[in-house]
C-alpha cells in the first residue's frame, strides 16, 4: 500500500507551482515585528516581502482591522459598484497625502495590474500607442508589464509582446530623445529598485519631466516597491520634487495583503467610462479586507514617526558595513540598500550565509553583485545592531 504520510514540505514541493528550481522553503508558523519564525529558530526579516511589510508583521491595527471588516462583509461585487467604506475612507486618507493633481484612486489586486491599468489609461487618454520604459526597470510579469522590461533572457520565451515599447537609460539625459509625439506614457521608477536601487542623479527627473510635457506624454510613476515610507519620504517623488501624471501603488499598500492602485487625477480617470466604458474591470481589485488593512497600515505610518526615522536608520547600516573590505559599494535610498559585493556568486551566497546567521534577505533581478537590506520601518536601533552583527559575520564568512 503506499505510503501517504507526506510531510508539509514533501506537500509544498507537490503541489505549490514553483519558478525557482531552488526556493528557500522555510516554514514558518509565525511572523511578529520584525521577525519570522520557525519551528525551531527566528529569521530577522531584512526584505519585508520585497517592501511589503513597512509596518511590521502581527501589527494588531491591522489584524483588528481585518477581523472587523471580515464580520461586516467581504466581497460584495465587481470593483466600482457598490459604496464599500473601506475603499472609500482609505482613498479619501491616501488622496490627502498626494498633490491635487492625483486625488482618484482606482483599486487593483496588484502591482502588475495597476501598471497595465496606467498603459491602458495613457493609451485611451492620448490615442496613442507607444510606450517608453527604463533599462533594468522591473514593472511586473503579466504580458503588458513584461513588455516594458528590456531584458531579453526574461521576456523572450512569451514573444510576442506588445510592440512600440522603446528604452531609454536611467540618469541619461541624452537617453530621453526617443520620447516622441508618438509616446503614450514613460513608465519609470523614481528610485530603481531591481536594478539595485539606483538613485536619480539631480535634474534628470526634472529633464523627463520636461521632456513628457513638451510631447504630450503621460509620465507614470512605478511606486509599487518605492512607496509608503521606504526612501525616507511616504513617497520617493517627493524627495525629488517631481509629480507624476500617473501612480501605480501596491507591496506596501495593503499592510501586508494584496493590493494594488492607479493613482490620477478625476479628469484623467473619467476615460475608463466612455470608448468603451468599463475601460479597466476587476472582480477582486480594492477587496474590502484589503482596503480595511490598507487603512489600518496607512494611519500607523501617519502616527508612528518611522518614517521619519528612515534616513538615520539607513546611514546606521550603511556606516557600519560600508568599511568591511568585503564591500565594494553599497547604494541606498531610506531602507532600501544594495550592498555590492563584486561578484555575483559571492553576492548568491551572501544570501545563504546570511540564513545560518538568522537574516533573511535577497538579490536584485538586474544587480546581481549586490544583495538587498530592506527591513520593516518600524525596526529598532537595537534590531539594527543585531542584523549589523550578522551581516558582518557573514561578510568574514564570504572573505574566508
Amino acid at each position: 500500500m503506499e505510503d501517504r504520510s507526506y510531510t508539509l514540505r514533501d506537500l509544498f514541493f507537490r503541489h505549490v507551482g514553483q519558478t525557482s528550481s531552488s526556493p528557500l522553503g522555510l516554514p514558518i508558523v509565525k511572523a511578529e515585528g520584525v521577525f519570522l519564525y520557525t519551528e525551531e529558530r527566528r529569521y530577522l526579516d531584512f526584505i519585508s516581502g520585497v517592501s511589503v511589510s513597512n509596518v511590521g508583521h502581527g501589527r494588531r491595527e491591522v489584524i483588528e482591522a481585518v477581523k472587523q471588516q471580515m464580520e461586516n462583509y467581504a466581497h460584495l461585487m465587481v470593483y466600482g459598484e457598490m459604496i464599500e467604506s473601506p475603499q472609500v475612507l482609505h482613498a479619501q486618507l491616501l488622496a490627502s497625502i498626494l498633490p491635487e493633481s492625483l486625488q482618484s484612486v482606482y483599486y487593483v489586486n496588484s502591482g502588475s495590474e495597476a501598471n497595465e491599468a496606467a498603459m491602458k489609461l495613457a493609451k485611451r487618454i492620448t490615442g496613442r500607442r507607444k510606450l517608453v520604459s527604463c533599462r533594468n526597470a522591473y514593472h511586473g510579469s503579466t504580458q503588458g508589464a513584461l513588455s516594458l522590461m528590456d531584458s531579453e533572457y526574461f521576456k523572450g520565451s512569451f514573444r510576442p509582446l506588445l510592440p512600440m515599447v522603446d528604452h531609454i537609460v536611467f540618469n541619461d539625459v541624452s537617453s530621453l530623445d526617443v520620447i516622441d509625439d508618438r509616446t503614450a506614457a514613460v513608465i519609470i521608477e523614481p528610485v530603481q529598485g531591481e536594478g539595485g536601487v539606483q538613485v536619480p542623479q539631480p535634474g534628470f527627473l526634472e529633464e523627463l519631466r520636461k521632456k513628457c510635457d513638451e510631447t504630450g506624454a503621460l509620465l507614470v510613476f512605478d511606486e509599487v516597491q518605492t512607496g509608503f515610507g521606504r526612501t525616507g519620504k511616504m513617497f520617493a517623488f517627493q524627495k525629488y520634487g517631481v509629480v507624476p501624471d500617473i501612480l501605480t501603488l501596491a507591496k506596501a499598500l495593503g499592510g501586508g495583503m494584496p493590493l494594488g492602485a492607479m493613482v490620477t487625477s478625476t479628469e484623467r480617470m473619467s476615460a475608463w467610462q466612455s470608448n468603451p466604458h468599463l475601460g479597466h474591470i476587476t472582480t477582486f481589485g480594492g477587496h474590502p479586507v484589503c482596503c480595511a488593512a490598507a487603512l489600518a497600515s496607512l494611519k500607523l505610518l501617519l502616527e508612528k514617526d518611522w518614517i521619519g526615522e528612515v534616513d538615520r536608520k539607513s546611514k546606521k547600516i550603511y556606516d557600519a558595513l560600508i568599511s568591511h573590505p568585503a564591500v565594494k559599494e553599497i547604494r541606498a535610498s531610506g531602507l532600501l540598500l544594495a550592498v555590492d559585493v563584486g561578484d555575483e556568486e559571492m553576492a548568491k551566497k551572501m544570501l545563504y550565509l546570511l540564513l545560518d546567521e538568522g537574516v533573511l534577505t535577497d538579490w536584485f533581478l538586474f544587480q546581481p553583485t549586490s544583495f538587498r537590506i530592506a527591513p520593516p520601518l518600524c525596526i529598532t536601533d537595537q534590531e539594527i545592531e543585531l542584523g549589523i552583527e550578522a551581516v558582518r559575520r557573514a561578510l568574514d564568512k564570504l572573505e574566508r
